[in-house]
C-alpha cells in the first residue's frame, strides 16, 4: 500500500511537470534582474564558481560526465566540458530536451542566449571573455547525446546509453527536490542516479533549501520537497556517498521573489563509495 502511494505521488508530480514552459522558466530565472552575473552577491556567480572549483581541483576526472535533469539549461556543464571528453545531457521532459537540442544544433530557435554565461566561465578559467566562442564549440563537440531520464526508476536512463562501468561524474542541479513528492522519494532518487556512477566517481549536486514550490510557467505551480542541509547529508550517506564538501548560499532579500519560496541553495561535492 505504501509503495502504491509513492507511485501515485511520483505520477502526480510527472503530470504537473507537463505544464512547464522552458522559455518562461529561462526568462524568469536566468536573465536579469534575478540572474545578474555582474553582482558578486548574486546566486548565479556563486553557482558557477562552485562548479568551476569542483571541476578544477584535480580529483574530478575521467571520460564521461552525465548531467541528471538538465532542464533547458547548460551552465552546469560549461566548466566540466573542459575536463571530460564526453558529456551526456538528460531530462524527463521532451520540451526541455528540444530546447537543449536547439542550442546544440546551432540553427536558431533557442530561447536563451548563453553567451554571458560562457563569457563568465571563461573569466573564471583565466581566459578572455572573447574565448566564449571556443568554449561553445568545445561544449557542442563533447555533448554525445540528449536523452530521456526518470530519476524515480531504478534504471533512470536506457541501458544502452552508458558504458557498463558507469559515468565518472554526475552533476545534477535543482532536479531531485523538484521531481520528488517527499523526502523518501528524494532519497530513493538519489540512490537511483547513483547506479549510473562508477565506484569512486564524483557527484556534484545543487539544490534548493526550504523551497516548497516554484512556478515552471505562468500559472504552473510545482510543489517541491523543502529539504534542509542535514536531510541532504543523511540522504547522501544512506545511498553510499561520502561527503567531501557542502556549501550553502543564503538568498538575499532581492532574490526572494514570488515565483518560489526558497531560503537558500546548497552545493555538494561527494564521492561514491
Amino acid at each position: 500500500m505504501e509503495e502504491k502511494g509513492a507511485e501515485n505521488g511520483v505520477a502526480a508530480m510527472a503530470a504537473i511537470w507537463q505544464g512547464v514552459d522552458p522559455a518562461a522558466y529561462l526568462q524568469n530565472t536566468y536573465t536579469p534582474p534575478l540572474a545578474d552575473l555582474e553582482r558578486k552577491d548574486n546566486l548565479l556567480p556563486w553557482v558557477l564558481a562552485c562548479l568551476h572549483r569542483a571541476f578544477t581541483e584535480g580529483d574530478v576526472s575521467g571520460e564521461l560526465l552525465v548531467d541528471i535533469g538538465s532542464g533547458p539549461t547548460l551552465y552546469q556543464v560549461m566548466s566540466g566540458c573542459e575536463v571530460f571528453n564526453k558529456v551526456l545531457l538528460t531530462d524527463f521532459l521532451e520540451v526541455n530536451r528540444k530546447e537543449l537540442k536547439s542550442w546544440f544544433q546551432d540553427e536558431g530557435g533557442c530561447s536563451m542566449d548563453w553567451t554571458p554565461y560562457l563569457q563568465h566561465v571563461c573569466k573564471l578559467e583565466g581566459r578572455p571573455p572573447s574565448a566564449w566562442t571556443e568554449k561553445a564549440a568545445k561544449l557542442r563537440h563533447v555533448i554525445m547525446d540528449i536523452v530521456h531520464v526518470d530519476v524515480h526508476r531504478p534504471q533512470p536512463v536506457a541501458l544502452d546509453v552508458l558504458p557498463s562501468a558507469g559515468a565518472d561524474c554526475l552533476v545534477s542541479c535543482y532536479c531531485l527536490e523538484s521531481a520528488s513528492p517527499d523526502l523518501a522519494a528524494f532519497t530513493r532518487a538519489l540512490g537511483h542516479i547513483g547506479r549510473l556512477l562508477r565506484s569512486g566517481g564524483h557527484l556534484l549536486l545543487i539544490g534548493t533549501l526550504g523551497m516548497s514550490y516554484y512556478f515552471g510557467a505562468p500559472g504552473v505551480k510545482i510543489p517541491t520537497v523543502p529539504v534542509n542541509a542535514a536531510q541532504v547529508c543523511a540522504s547522501l550517506k544512506e545511498n553510499g556517498y561520502t561527503l567531501i564538501r557542502l556549501e550553502v548560499y543564503t538568498l538575499p532579500e532581492y532574490m526572494k521573489v514570488s515565483h518560489h519560496d526558497a531560503s537558500g541553495i546548497f552545493f555538494v561535492k561527494a564521492i561514491k563509495e
